[in-house]
């Protein structure tokens, strides 16, 4: 089984996309391998190469490296993707990230602005530290949120009838993090009586 997997990963080598002088290719002496987070098919793949290229920013003049390296943050089906290209076809790292962009600018999910809160309402049997943590998930993935958004959201989110909901709904200055507190401290009340 050890000898088949070996097998498959040598032959993917050998179907690699880039040129032979890529392949070749030694990395500098003074050169270690970074840890890098690998790609997955729904995130943004111009940020995940502005990540990759921030962690480079020392071998940015190496394209061979730039290519063999960027290869390793690809996993299971983008790594698949990638061995499905024609061999010899990536002369350089433009090139590379070029493809790459192209192939996964599609699979970006759409940028989800503040408002996207108000989808997010609590459950009549889940709990409210449940409902925060859930909440708190989905504002993160959220960039340059706006907190008064975010705050009413949340708010909006919170069974009417609770008396919970009254009291942050009457008090009009509370920021985002009061609120959250307030639900927290609820919720630690709760799971004590």
């Amino acid at each position: 089984m050890a000898d088949e997997a070996l097998r498959r990963d040598m032959t993917n080598i050998s179907r690699s996309p880039f040129t032979d002088e890529i392949k070749q290719a030694k990395p500098p002496h003074e050169f270690s391998m970074l840890h890098f987070i690998s790609f997955k098919r729904d995130e943004d793949p111009e940020r995940h190469l502005k990540r990759y290229q921030s962690a480079m920013i020392l071998y940015r003049n190496n394209d061979d490296l730039m290519c063999q390296i960027f290869a390793t943050t690809l996993q299971g089906e983008v790594q698949n993707w990638f061995y499905t290209l024609p061999p010899q076809s990536i002369l350089n790292f433009d090139e590379l990230s070029l493809v790459f962009t192209k192939e996964y600018s599609s699979y970006c999910l759409i940028k989800k602005k503040s408002d996207h809160l108000f989808n997010v309402k609590k459950n009549p049997n889940e709990s409210f530290r449940d409902y925060l943590k859930r909440f708190k998930a989905k504002k993160v993935k959220i960039v340059e949120c706006n907190d008064s958004i975010a705050r009413a959201a949340f708010q909006k989110g919170l069974l009417a009838d609770h008396p919970l909901f009254r009291k942050l709904i009457m008090k009009e200055d509370l920021t985002l993090a009061d609120s959250f507190a307030l639900v927290e401290k609820h919720a630690l009340w709760d799971e004590a009586h």
